[in-house]
C-alpha cells in the first residue's frame, strides 16, 4: 500500500515525492515522500490524530535552518504555510504569531505596532515555529526573553498551551518533547515610538550586511557556541572553526565561508553530503584540537544518497 493510501483525509494539500531542495536555503536534498500542507490547526490536528504511528513526520518551517540529505526525507514532511503565518496584536502590550511567520515579518509587526523587545527577530532568518524550538537569537536576545506562552499540538493531535517555565529554555535549546508541532505564540513587549523601534532593526540588519554572507545559500550559523552568552571569555564557534584552518575550507561545491567562518556556503554545485562533510571535518579537527564537541545548530533530516540506494 503507498504511503498516500495510508493517510487520513485532509481540507489541505498532500504532494507526493515533493522536492524540498526548492524550499530550503542551502538549496540541496532529497524529495519528502510525501509533502503535507495543513489548512489551518484543526485539519493538521486531525491529520495527526487519524495518522498512524508508525508514520515519521517531520516539520520544515522556511527551511532557513535546515540540511536535508541527498536521500530524501521518509515519511511525511509538514509545511506550515499562509494559513499559520498571522500576527495580530493584544491587549497588555502584547503580539500574537502563527508559526509559519518569518520571524523578520513579526519584528516588522510588532514595531507597527509600538511593541518592543522584539527587534531582534529581524536578523533571525527563518519562522516562529523554528525560532521556538531552538530558542533562536541574536545579538544577546533570544526567544526566551519575550515568550508568554506557546500553543502546540503532540503526535497524537492533542492541543497544548505551554508556558515558558514548560518549555524550559536554555541557550538555543528547548526541552518541548520533540514530537510537538507548535502552530502559534504569544510574545511580550513593551511600549515605545515605531521609528525608535525600526531605527533599531535597521542597526541589526545593517550590522548582518556587514558580518554575514547573507546574499549567498546558506543556513545562518552552522555550530551553537560552546558557551552561553554572558559566559566570562566566551569561546565561540567561529574562533573555533577559524582556529584549525576552517575558514574558506570546501569539499566539493561546499564551504565554510570566508566573510564569517560559521556560515555553510552552497556555490551552487554542493550536495547536502559535501556540505555535511565540510562541518564533520571541521568540527572532528576542533575535538581533537580543543577537546570540544560543536553542537549542530543546522537540523540535519533525512537519509543519505547511500541510504536510500540499499
Amino acid at each position: 500500500m503507498s504511503l498516500l493510501a495510508q493517510l487520513p483525509p485532509v481540507r489541505g494539500k498532500y504532494i507526493g515525492q515533493a522536492p524540498l531542495k526548492d524550499i530550503t536555503w542551502l538549496r540541496v536534498g532529497g524529495p519528502a515522500d510525501v509533502l503535507y500542507l495543513p489548512a489551518d490547526e484543526a485539519d493538521l490536528a486531525r491529520f495527526l490524530a487519524e495518522t498512524p504511528d508508525g508514520i515519521p513526520v517531520h516539520v520544515l518551517g522556511a527551511g532557513s535552518n535546515t540540511l536535508v540529505r541527498d536521500g530524501g526525507v521518509p515519511g511525511v514532511v509538514i509545511r506550515l504555510g499562509p494559513p499559520f503565518a498571522k500576527t495580530e496584536a493584544l491587549d497588555g502590550n502584547r503580539l500574537r504569531a502563527g508559526a509559519g511567520a518569518l520571524d523578520r515579518m513579526v519584528a516588522k509587526a510588532a514595531a507597527k505596532a509600538g511593541l518592543a523587545g522584539m527587534e531582534y527577530l529581524i536578523g533571525v532568518p527563518g519562522t516562529i515555529g523554528g525560532a521556538l524550538r531552538m530558542n533562536a537569537g541574536c545579538y544577546d536576545q533570544e526567544t526566551a526573553d519575550v515568550i508568554v506562552e506557546a500553543v502546540a499540538l503532540d503526535r497524537s493531535g492533542r492541543r497544548i498551551v505551554a508556558s515558558p517555565d514548560e518549555l524550559a529554555y536554555s541557550y538555543r535549546h528547548c526541552e518541548a518533547p520533540e514530537d510537538w508541532i507548535f502552530t502559534e505564540a504569544v510574545f511580550q513587549g513593551t511600549p515605545d515610538e515605531p521609528a525608535a523601534i525600526e531605527a533599531r532593526m535597521g542597526e541589526i540588519t545593517a550590522r548582518r550586511e556587514q558580518t554575514q554572507p547573507i546574499r549567498e545559500k546558506t543556513s545562518g550559523s552552522t555550530f551553537a557556541n560552546p558557551d552561553p552568552p554572558g559566559t566570562p571569555d566566551q569561546r565561540k564557534s567561529w574562533q573555533l572553526i577559524d582556529s584549525v584552518g576552517g575558514r574558506g575550507f570546501s569539499v566539493g561545491g561546499a564551504r565554510f565561508s570566508e566573510q564569517h567562518c560559521n556560515f555553510l556556503i552552497n556555490d551552487g554545485s554542493a550536495t547536502a553530503a559535501d556540505l555535511e562533510e565540510v562541518g564533520e571535518t571541521i568540527r572532528a579537527r576542533i575535538r581533537e584540537t580543543h577537546g570540544i564537541d560543536l553542537r549542530w545548530e543546522v537540523r540535519r533530516v533525512g537519509k543519505s544518497q547511500e541510504d536510500q540506494s540499499e
